[in-house]
């Protein structure tokens, strides 16, 4: 079951679970040192998603208010253990369902443009490197 929370109402340990997850796949696995703590995910906009498992969360996704208007989904993560069992598309349906039909916008490892056009995204510029790693902004 998904669950679900807003920054200002997340728990400290669920925070901790989606930070050490974060931080095992996007710095330690993918190599990449990134300031992971941008200062976005305690604020009341922000809304928290994710699966647990047997020994932790194991995946999660970040919403994101936008100033202009709409969403950013971001921070898009699976443990390496539950790999393959579809729960990162169990988020983006949830995620997509919350919102409804407000605009929605993400910037995607190259690798998983695939994946996000399911959901109706479509690359919306030019390939650029994040931390080392080639990203597309996507739009839906």
């Amino acid at each position: 079951m998904v669950r679900a929370a807003t920054g200002d109402q997340v728990s400290a340990g669920d925070l901790y679970s989606f930070l050490k997850l974060r931080v095992d796949v996007f710095v330690v696995e993918q190599e990449c040192p990134y300031p992971e703590l941008d200062g976005r995910d305690l604020l009341p906009g922000t809304r928290h998603l994710w699966l647990d498992g047997e020994s932790g969360v194991d995946a999660y996704l970040r919403l994101l208010e936008e100033p202009s208007g709409g969403f950013r989904i971001g921070r898009v993560v699976t443990a390496g253990a539950a790999r393959g069992r579809g729960l990162a598309g169990q988020l983006m349906h949830a995620a997509l369902e919350s919102i409804s039909d407000a605009p929605a916008v993400l910037d995607a490892q190259t690798y998983a443009k695939g994946f996000y056009a399911k959901f109706g995204f479509e690359p919306t510029g030019e390939e650029f490197l994040e931390d080392g790693i080639p990203h597309v902004t996507m739009r839906r």
